[in-house]
């Protein structure tokens, strides 16, 4: 059951990429708790009225099209959007090329943010990446567990895009300090199906060295989604979002000992605690996990 959201959760929410992996889970999130969602994609063009609920069709590169669906310009969709999470774009490196994941998904963003901006939407949370952090990882990290501390660090054009959104996202307030913009930093997108294929990474811990272990489970994912709509304070800011534990049954030590002795671990670790800290979004937005993969498939084989 999922809990009432807090009262400065906006009303009326539009989602992008609402018919992906983790927008599929932030909507039925936010609608349970009594949210009123406007969902967007322009998955296979498929037809509106075949998807539960409210559902419009958008080009996310199309300006014009941002502005109508954001302000009520579309037929039998109401206006009134209080605010915006941002989560459709070319999901990851290597899809399609490189400059066609950066002409898509830079064009879809800075859209959004505009399309908010011009429709005085004041309240914005986008996904932004793991992948800012360094991904993946053949570089060895500054520091276990890795933070929003140090700079972004993008590795392939998918990831130089999120750093831009970060840089963008900062600009875009400076320009309206009441503009609240959250960046969620999240760590690969798991469905309770997914945690099946996990027991196959347990005898190499090179497998997943790639992201240090992490992922997050969509459903804490829409949680994390949830906790940004209530952030209220001005400003731009970004923060890591992942599962308290990491893909392996071995201890987190263990891992950084074997797979990078170099690094410094800055603190005792927590049997299985996720090398991608969470402590920002625990402090900051009240976030805390609810679910593991261990809840599903026992770890013992």
């Amino acid at each position: 059951m999922t809990d009432p959201v807090p009262p400065t959760v906006p009303r009326r929410v539009v989602v992008t990429g609402a018919a992906g992996k983790l927008g599929r889970a932030v909507v039925a999130h936010l609608r349970a708790a009594g949210v009123d969602v406007l969902a967007v994609d322009r998955a296979g063009g498929r037809d509106p009225r075949d998807v539960d609920g409210e559902f419009l069709l958008v080009d996310l590169t199309d300006y014009g099209q941002v502005v109508e669906a954001f302000t009520g310009g579309a037929d039998e969709h109401a206006g009134g959007v209080e605010a915006v999470v941002h989560l459709a774009a070319v999901p990851a490196p290597g899809l399609l090329p490189n400059a066609v994941t950066f002409a898509n998904n830079s064009a879809a963003t800075y859209n959004v943010f505009a399309a908010a901006r011009a429709a005085g939407i004041k309240r914005v949370v986008w996904a932004s990446s793991e992948t800012v952090l360094g991904l993946p990882f053949d570089t060895k990290p500054p520091y276990a567990p890795v933070d929003e501390e140090y700079p972004p660090r993008p590795e392939s054009t998918y990831s130089l895009n999120k750093a831009l959104e970060e840089e963008m996202a900062r600009h875009f307030c400076r320009w309206d300090p009441e503009l609240v913009m959250v960046g969620l930093r999240f760590s690969n997108v798991m469905d309770v199906e997914d945690y099946a294929g996990f027991p196959a990474f347990q005898a190499d811990p090179g497998l997943r060295r790639w992201n240090l272990w992490g992922y997050i489970d969509a459903r804490d994912g829409a949680q994390a989604v949830e906790r940004a709509l209530a952030h209220d304070r001005p400003g731009a800011d970004v923060f890591v979002i992942a599962n308290a534990d990491t893909v392996m049954t071995r201890s987190s030590a263990s891992l950084m000992a074997e797979v990078y002795p170099d690094v410094e671990v800055r603190r005792e670790l927590g049997e299985h605690e996720t090398l991608l800290s969470i402590d920002k979004a625990r402090r900051v937005l009240g976030y805390e996990p609810r679910h593991s993969w261990r809840d599903h498939i026992d770890p013992a084989g």
